[in-house]
């Protein structure tokens, strides 16, 4: 795990709202860095790797075949969750929320 997939996993190996995330969850061929099975969330953080054209066409393509099972992904960067990992969990609990709520 990266640092800021470390940072992160402190705040959600407790759960968000009584709901439990699972790290480095192997979902159909891919592996997800955060995953919530009850309203079928994927997080995904995301280094500068990722600024690469390539991969970004990977990482859209991966996105299309997730959702079409059902699937909701979120991407955070590295640094967003370094620096600011109380908006990320923010974010998180909204989408939890509003999954929920579906």
């Amino acid at each position: 795990m990266t640092a800021a997939e470390m940072n992160l996993w402190m705040h959600l190996r407790e759960g968000i709202n009584g709901f439990k995330f699972r790290r480095q969850h192997p979902i159909f061929l891919f592996i997800a860095d955060f995953y919530c099975h009850k309203v079928k969330l994927i997080v995904e953080i995301d280094g500068s790797f990722h600024n690469d054209k390539i991969v970004q066409e990977g990482d859209r393509l991966r996105t299309v075949e997730l959702e079409k099972m059902g699937y909701t992904i979120i991407r955070f960067t590295n640094k967003e969750v370094l620096q600011n990992v109380d908006s990320v969990i923010q974010k998180i609990t909204c989408i939890v929320s509003s999954l929920m709520k579906q």
